[in-house]
């Protein structure tokens, strides 16, 4: 079989994949024989769109599943997406202002439907951009957050944490966002450092014998102080303690606490006490007692409590109440100063500590087991660096406020009755009040987190709360992988749930942990800089999706941030060609030098075997240096690549293929086939050499499918083969009787000689049609070696004839010369170029060199360029001058060679 000129990957990928569909290849059933090897997906908004994020992150997964597969695994990679909840009713809600309409105008039902709807004409864009990557997912099994099964695992862990006493309403201090109005969760809280003020303020003493000076970053919510504390070591303050203060503008007696929380060098080291609009000032309410006013609203503005301000924003606010400080004399001065201010990761509001009534998750008791997990080895992270990070933050976890004012979502499973007050948790909606028999029953309005349902993702897909064969069989999963920036959102709340409701059973062995795809420079990827951002739509729309999966895998170190470069993309995409072009010339000799060709019926039949895998008993004696050679190469290249895998390496995995195949096998073995290919004089010969050429790109393309799994399903079908798929064929084990001693370090020599002399040949101007002699001086051992196999010299490096000499006998007279892998190289001039002219060259070249180097030089060793210049460019100039400086040197050194 043949392949056309141009690989075309739309073609191919549309065939292949849906060829793979057809053949059921991708669906697992849990009555399969087979070691289990399960995945779940990190669920994607049902409201996106792929990014680079998700392209990396599938990716990686689809690696190790087709992997796993080819191993014989009974492999599940459970497919699916999240509802999202504020993400995907702001949507809904835009599109509604589209129409004139608010939420509120439909009404919750008529909303909801309204969301289903959109759920189902735009949710599954994503899963069709995952399989145009070619994500091998159990597409039969795909869920949803919100489907029947997963809403029956929410109300169930609900419950159950409910009937523990690890989940309960209470008023607290949360985080509100104003623009999305509803709560979110401290790690939904994003900090950005931002220039701002510390306002210095005089709060007077009650009994008129001073002030109080204190540093505040929000003057506006002093309007709801109830103390000012100070630190009980501080000596400054110790005849204040338990005196009162009058608060400026309000006019209201507040007492001075002492409390260890506040740090006595922080600006005055007296801090004002605001229990409702800050954390730090809730907690040491609590402690002291102190009443909570709240002075800004749910909307932003200040409420009745801010007196006079009422009704204002709270930004509004802040300038005028500041005039009004420095009017009355209680302002002191205004300093700058940088801090970290919290915004919603929705959508970029600053965001708001308010008391509020919600539902809690009680941390502490989920957290131990949790913890206790990763510091005993039951669950892995990799790399191994981020279980410090995921410790710390389980060891000083806040309890979880779960409770969101949203409509779409998991509605909270607590009803109340309307006449006696009875909070009524269910698993099913109740028809009457068990109390009091009363039908008055209102549920509460609010939603749950959605990362409360996200949390049970491992197991709630698997079929729990019922017992199925495939929680039985796949639970717990093998590994997830997942982005560095989810440790917490996702991560560390999948294991304590799992630990909590599967019997103390992790949720996953390993947790691989990737870095962050970001763009050119660096940064991040960003929707306020459109010209950031790269469509993995495009790149697989351009370059097809093996160039795009390449990409991102070869970028990707251990836990490392990746920067995405065009280059790459064009390098991957060239890569692809690479391997295109040298399936086509194995195959055109395929079909040139068939079997049949050979008399022996013996040897027709060892051939055969062995290219297809069946066998590896071709005798030695048939092979050429350059067969075993890339034999030997290619089993230990499949043992590493295969260990590389194991350790979860996937970037250094899929770059020794990468080097492999262009340097080694096309650069090198295609060019040391091509003499025994062309011959006409030995059948076995050129059919031996052929069948090494097919076996190991047939073997290879074995080991890049998981990586690159379009190409080579493509060339696998093309090339002699057994089975009926790539995707379902054995995984490649590397054969001891294919690893051949000593023959890589003779074909170092040779392939080190043949670079040398191509080199000198290049820098000499000596055309590459043009026969040479070399002189060879080095130790008889190696002499020996080239001697062995210097008809590879001389195809390859175009030698009429060769000499030999000692390393230390005398330098040839106007012969040029060069030295690689222990050998000194010398070709005589005489015959191969005009030597008078090659020395006027040569010294032309030298002389604008050396002033090129003069004039860089000057440049860099005057201050107000090595000074003023970003760093980067002086280290790119003096790197181009040490550049220029050795070259002159070697200009030099031919020079001298010339005579």
């Amino acid at each position: 079989m043949s392949l056309p000129t141009v690989y075309n990957p739309q073609a191919v990928e549309e065939k292949w994949y849906q060829f793979w569909l057809k053949h059921g290849y991708f669906h697992a059933e849990a009555s399969d024989e087979g070691e289990p090897f399960c995945v779940v997906i990190p669920p994607p908004n049902v409201t996106g769109v792929l990014h680079l994020g998700h392209a990396l992150d599938n990716t990686l997964q689809d690696t190790l599943i087709r992997w796993r597969r080819m191993q014989g695994y009974n492999t599940l990679w459970m497919p699916g997406t999240d509802h999202a909840g504020i993400a995907t009713q702001a949507r809904v809600e835009e599109s509604l202002a589209k129409e004139g309409l608010s939420k509120d105008d439909l009404g919750r039902e008529k909303f909801l439907e309204r969301v289903w709807s959109w759920k189902e004409q735009y949710g599954g864009t994503i899963i069709k951009q995952l399989k145009r990557l070619g994500a091998s997912c159990d597409w039969q099994r795909e869920r949803f957050t919100m489907d029947e099964g997963c809403s029956a695992a929410v109300r169930e862990v609900f419950i159950r944490l409910y009937e523990k006493g690890l989940i309960y309403r209470g008023s607290y201090l949360i985080n509100w966002c104003p623009k999305c109005r509803t709560t979110i969760s401290d790690i939904e809280v994003e900090h950005e450092d931002r220039d701002s003020f510390l306002w210095h303020i005089r709060y007077p003493l009650a009994d008129g014998s001073g002030y109080l000076e204190v540093a505040t970053t929000r003057p506006e919510t002093m309007l709801g102080d109830t103390a000012v504390a100070v630190n009980p070591e501080d000596s400054r303050y110790q005849n204040l303690i338990g005196k009162e203060l009058i608060l400026p503008v309000m006019e209201r007696r507040i007492p001075i606490i002492a409390d260890a929380y506040v740090d006595m060098s922080f600006g005055t080291g007296a801090v004002k006490v605001t229990p409702s609009h800050d954390i730090n000032d809730f907690e040491m309410g609590l402690r002291h007692n102190l009443p909570q006013i709240t002075v800004i609203g749910f909307d932003a503005k200040m409420t009745s409590e801010a007196g006079k301000y009422a009704g204002m924003d709270r930004y509004e606010c802040r300038e005028k109440l500041v005039a009004e400080l420095k009017e009355k004399g209680y302002l002191v001065n205004i300093e700058p100063h940088q801090h970290a201010v919290g915004q919603c990761y929705r959508c970029d509001s600053i965001i708001e500590p308010l008391i509020s009534k919600q539902w809690f998750v009680k941390m502490q008791p989920l957290a131990e087991p949790a913890i206790e997990a990763a510091q005993n080895g039951q669950i892995t992270f990799i790399p191994e660096r981020f279980t410090k990070i995921y410790l710390g933050w389980l060891e000083n976890i806040r309890d979880w406020c779960i409770s969101r004012q949203l409509w779409w979502g998991h509605r909270i499973p607590v009803w109340y009755c309307q006449d006696c007050n009875e909070v009524i948790p269910s698993r099913v909606d109740p028809e009457e009040c068990p109390k009091c028999k009363s039908h008055k029953l209102e549920q509460d309005p609010d939603v749950l987190d959605t990362w409360f349902s996200s949390a049970l993702w491992p197991f709630s897909t698997l079929g729990w709360p019922e017992n199925t064969p495939e929680l039985k069989k796949y639970y717990p999963t093998s590994v997830l992988v997942t982005g560095r920036d989810i440790i917490f959102f996702w991560v560390a709340r999948m294991i304590f749930m799992g630990l909590e409701f599967q019997e103390g059973r992790e949720p996953f062995k390993d947790v691989l942990i990737h870095g962050l795809v970001l763009d050119k420079y660096g940064k991040k990827m960003s929707k306020s800089r459109p010209e950031t951002i790269v469509d993995p739509q495009d790149i697989i729309d351009n370059f097809g999706a093996d160039t795009l999966r390449f990409t991102l895998t070869t970028g990707t170190t251990l836990g490392q941030d990746q920067r995405f470069q065009m280059e790459k993309v064009e390098g991957s995409r060239n890569f692809t060609n690479k391997i295109w072009n040298a399936a086509r010339f194995v195959l055109m000799h395929e079909e040139t030098n068939q079997i049949g060709d050979l008399v022996d019926n013996l040897q027709a039949s060892l051939v055969k075997s062995f290219v297809v895998g069946e066998s590896d008993n071709l005798p030695t004696e048939w092979l050429s240096l350059p067969d075993r050679w890339i034999l030997t190469r290619s089993q230990k290249v499949t043992a590493e690549v295969t260990r590389l895998l194991e350790q979860y390496d996937l970037g250094a995995a899929a770059s020794l293929l990468y080097e492999f195949l262009w340097n080694e096998y096309c650069d090198w073995y295609i060019e040391f086939s091509k003499p025994r290919l062309y011959q006409k004089e030995n059948d076995l010969e050129r059919r031996t050499t052929q069948a090494v050429l097919t076996r190991v790109l047939r073997q290879t393309m074995e080991l890049l499918h998981p990586f690159m799994p379009f190409l080579t399903e493509e060339i696998w079908q093309a090339l002699p083969s057994q089975g009926e798929s790539i995707m379902i064929t054995k995984w490649p084990v590397a054969s001891e009787k294919l690893i051949f001693e000593t023959v890589e370090s003779e074909m170092d020599l040779i392939i080190e000689m043949i670079r040398a002399i191509r080199n000198i040949r290049s820098e000499n101007n000596v055309s590459p049609g043009k026969k040479i002699t070399a002189i060879f001086a080095c130790p008889t051992e190696k002499q020996e070696i080239l001697k062995r196999n210097i008809g590879y010299l001389a195809d390859l490096a175009g030698l009429e004839s060769s000499q030999f000499m000692d390393e230390n006998a005398p330098k040839p007279e106007k012969a040029v010369s060069a030295v690689a892998g222990g050998v000194t190289i010398f070709m005589p001039m005489a015959g191969l170029v005009d030597v008078a002219k090659e020395k006027e060259r040569f010294s032309k070249e030298l002389n604008q060199l050396e002033a090129e180097i003069q004039k860089l030089a000057t440049r860099i060793e005057n201050p107000a360029f090595s000074q003023k210049a970003p760093p980067e460019i002086v280290t790119k100039e003096r790197a181009k001058l040490e550049g220029f400086k050795e070259k002159a040197a070697k200009i030099k050194e031919r020079l001298q060679d010339l005579g």
